[in-house]
């Protein structure tokens, strides 16, 4: 497959009384042709900074990014033209109409007008085009913010969390949309937080933590490379789950209690659990694998996973060290 997007070595820091901060340290990313590819990371992990990067609207320190072939930001200019993104809030006059908006947007880049209602008709404006965007939603901003990135017919598609104030049917269509655009050929990076959404709608992705790429590839192989080794265990009626759970926990599991089971985080050898337990006279009614998914994998892999009587802070990232499964 061709590349769209290829990013190799990019580096970005930002001085402050406080010192430099490294937003991009060596950040990689490849975007093949008519996928769509999410990007994925934590607040402050550098995925905006990356987005208006790309965009000539930041100047890195170092590395290299390449759209369409064309070395950017000196050659963007070439590849404008076939470039449509939203990156953070869109921002529209409140007393113009979404279709007065659209048509200025039109007029001043050149495209053909019959391009507006297409678009309108896309996002699901069509009948309420003709209305402020003062009045709009939240949302209604959205739908017109990717309208106006899809004006161009862009070969490319960049978006920074287009699901961002939509209800769960809007968030279904703007995922019918990605989809449909990128059978027609489009190539569509998506930045989003809706991990569920992202494990979807995407072919592949890329997650970014403290400014460096930390895993990639399709969806399928990222989840089966970090296949999960957490177990759901269910005792028999009135056994006291807390007590079990604290023989386990004393041998080394990494035990989180729900309201009628338990899960086993770290299990790389079940029958341990059964076997433990059964040496206390307590017997196990189910033993089940938990099958990991994109959220577990970005908790995981980005270090921003809960801890029970601790507040993690933006650009907290908790140490990663490799560990073996419990009960080997």
């Amino acid at each position: 497959m061709t590349a769209v997007l290829e990013i190799s070595g990019l580096r970005k820091t930002y001085r402050s009384r406080k010192g430099v901060r490294k937003a991009l340290d060596g950040f990689d990313m490849v975007v093949e042709a008519g996928q769509v590819h999410g990007f994925l990371g934590p607040n402050g992990s550098g995925k905006t900074t990356t987005l208006r990067t790309l965009l000539g609207l930041i100047k890195p320190n170092d590395g290299r990014m390449a759209i369409l072939g064309r070395e950017v930001p000196r050659l963007l200019p070439e590849v404008a033209g076939q470039v449509g993104a939203i990156v953070e809030s869109p921002q529209f006059f409140g007393n113009f109409t979404a279709e007065t908006t659209l048509s200025l947007l039109a007029d001043a880049g050149g495209v053909n007008p019959h391009r507006v209602p297409a678009v309108l008709e896309l996002v699901g404006l069509r009948d309420r085009s003709k209305e402020r965007v003062k009045t709009y939603s939240l949302g209604m901003k959205q739908r017109l913010a990717v309208a106006s990135a899809l004006l161009k017919e862009p070969k490319l598609l960049i978006l920074d969390e287009p699901a961002n104030g939509l209800d769960p049917g809007g968030i279904r269509e703007m995922r019918t949309l990605m989809r449909t655009l990128s059978e027609s050929g489009m190539t569509v990076l998506l930045s989003s937080h809706i991990l569920g959404e992202i494990q979807l709608i995407c072919d592949s992705v890329t997650i970014i933590a403290a400014g460096r790429r930390v895993t990639s590839g399709s969806v399928s192989s990222v989840l089966a490379t970090h296949a999960s080794a957490t177990v759901k265990v269910r005792l028999e009626p009135g056994v006291d789950l807390a007590g079990a759970a604290a023989v386990l926990r004393a041998a080394g599991a990494a035990v989180t209690l729900e309201k009628d089971h338990f899960t086993v985080g770290n299990a790389s050898n079940p029958a341990q659990i059964t076997k433990l337990l059964a040496e206390k006279q307590i017997y196990v009614a189910e033993l089940t694998p938990v099958s990991a998914d994109l959220e577990d994998v970005f908790l995981e892999l980005t270090g921003t996973a809960p801890v029970d009587g601790a507040n993690r802070q933006v650009d907290q990232v908790a140490a990663t060290t490799t560990q073996g499964g419990w009960g080997q």
